[in-house]
């Protein structure tokens, strides 16, 4: 979809809003758009953010609820407001004021999820050091007497399919760059939660002197360590973009060794490349790539490192 946009003389932002916009659509792998990844209490938000890679501005929109077209929203952050990011309910208001329909997110599928959660006392969640013990109870939580610090648990909980994101960076003929993501966040996490995907530099970043990046994966970790705009800094220092984004997955992989992540880079003369952290069922990275030099919209394999 965004590359038929780019053939029709769209710009690179129409690009990616539109294509990110009909993973919303299609639901993507659940984790994208409505009725999927329902929080602890069974609703599904969403976040979204769109960059300029020639202004360097910034539209994002976290912890949105009840406007499906979380891209769309963000895009009219960057056309209408001095802003560049809006969350929550104030977010949807401001959507329904640009004109995008209020309605439900949730779908049977979410609901089914969210009672076989509640019937397995709410494992896996995103609870620590908390009483009732949140992993053998549902809670209502709190804060104990006296604070016991257990370990964090350091092998991802959740499986690969049960958390990803939409991550896009088009570069255009000229070599401007624009990026973006959607997705509906971690499934059962803590209402409120906002992780990498709406984050400039952690989702996505573009700046049209260097490249492009999008991250997907565990937000929680890899917004710590803003990969996509570190990924563009070692391109614009003229690092090969598949190089560029194992330097960024290695860094992360020095504080948490077992975090699910990749990063997609691009540079402004085409050459692109992704890297992914090896753990156990996740052992590749699969993305999509659409270029001049080839006839159709091409799936790219790499090997995690």
């Amino acid at each position: 979809t965004a590359w038929r946009v780019l053939q029709l003389g769209g710009s690179e932002l129409d690009a990616v809003e539109r294509g990110c916009g009909q993973c919303e659509i299609d639901q993507c792998d659940g984790s994208v758009g409505y009725g999927g990844s329902p929080d602890e209490s069974g609703e599904t938000t969403l976040d979204a953010m769109i960059m300029d890679g020639n202004t360097m501005e910034v539209g994002a929109v976290a912890d949105l609820r009840h406007v499906k077209n979380a891209i769309g929203v963000a895009r009219k952050v960057i056309e209408y407001t001095k802003h560049t990011l809006l969350v929550g309910e104030s977010a949807s208001l401001f959507a329904v004021r640009m004109g995008f329909p209020y309605e439900d997110l949730t779908t049977q599928k979410s609901l089914l999820v969210y009672s076989k959660w509640l019937n397995q006392s709410c494992q896996p969640n995103y609870w620590k050091n908390v009483v009732p013990d949140s992993s053998k109870s549902c809670g209502p939580y709190k804060r104990p007497e006296k604070v016991i610090c257990k370990d964090e648990q350091t092998i991802s909980q959740r499986n690969v399919q049960n958390h990803d994101t939409i991550g896009m960076v088009v570069i255009g003929g000229s070599g401007t760059v624009a990026s973006g993501t959607s997705t509906n966040g971690a499934v059962h996490k803590i209402p409120g939660r906002v992780g990498d995907s709406p984050i400039a530099g952690a989702g996505s970043y573009a700046d049209s002197t260097a490249g492009g990046a999008a991250a997907t994966g565990d937000g929680d970790i890899m917004m710590r360590f803003l990969p996509s705009y570190q990924a563009v800094e070692y391109m614009r220092m003229g690092t090969d973009p598949t190089v560029a984004c194992q330097k960024v997955i290695s860094r992360i992989q020095k504080y948490a060794p077992n975090f699910f992540g990749a990063v997609i880079c691009a540079n402004t003369t085409g050459s692109y490349g992704a890297a992914c952290n090896k753990i156990p069922g996740f052992t590749q990275f699969h993305f999509m790539v659409s270029s001049p030099l080839l006839s159709q919209p091409t799936e790219q394999v790499v090997d995690c490192i």
